[in-house]
């Protein structure tokens, strides 16, 4: 039997521990590029927004369609919290801007019918909405009076800028309303709390009037359509 010293146990053992960090080394890449490419495999594609597009409506899918209270218009939408702050923004264009119709509100859109190169492609996700598109064509600025597009910035503001207007776009689409964040962002959380609290507060909301003129919402506004504009589509 060959006499084993204490030098040639601790060799033995070095040696099986640099075999398997080596294979755990060559494990790991490998691990990663696998889960990377089941992740890529399972990726579904977005609107510009980043929200999942959605081929159809009201069966399998997080689009329905909703009623907008206060009108007599309904709009396909992403239900939840996309839906709670573009509801919002066609209430009080109603209110405040122009009365609408049953018809006027054009929401979710299939895929193949956006560009997606364009904020026209959060329609297919069902963030996005387009107010009268027949009376504000796409390519078109000018569709609006001061006093209308006053409250158009105002509504932004209020949103603090989780909406963004199709009319700041390179190309310009006057009817187009859409989310302009992520579906996890905060911001998103954050303004539909203070939309769902209005709802209890006496004053406060869609409906109620509200002084687009007053210095610190002009201000507000303002702020908001100069960083908005700088990041045109």
């Amino acid at each position: 039997m060959a006499h084993i010293t204490r030098r040639t146990v601790v060799q033995s053992t070095a040696v099986l521990g640099l075999a398997g960090v080596t294979g755990g080394l060559l494990a790991a890449p490998a691990a990663a590029e696998e889960a990377a490419s089941e992740a890529e495999d399972t990726a579904r594609p977005t609107s510009l927004n980043g929200w999942e597009l959605m081929e159809q409506t009201n069966d399998i899918s997080t689009v329905w369609t909703r009623p907008v209270p206060g009108t007599d218009c309904s709009v396909a939408v992403c239900i939840g919290d996309a839906e709670t702050v573009l509801v919002h923004v066609i209430r009080r264009f109603h209110y405040e801007v122009d009365e609408l119709r049953r018809g006027d509100v054009v929401g979710w859109r299939t895929p193949s019918e956006v560009n997606k190169g364009l904020t026209e492609s959060n329609q297919a996700s069902g963030t996005a909405v387009q107010i009268r598109p027949g009376s504000y064509p796409a390519g078109s600025r000018g569709g609006f009076f001061s006093s209308q597009l006053m409250v158009i910035r105002d509504i932004l503001a209020e949103l603090d800028g989780v909406v963004r207007w199709g009319g700041d776009d390179s190309r310009p689409d006057e009817s187009l309303f859409s989310i302009d964040v992520k579906p996890a962002d905060t911001r998103l959380t954050a303004v539909v709390e203070k939309i769902r609290a209005w709802k209890d507060t006496p004053g406060k909301g869609p409906g109620t009037p509200v002084d687009v003129r007053a210095s610190g919402r002009r201000k507000a506004a303002k702020a908001l359509e100069s960083r908005q504009q700088g990041t045109a589509a």
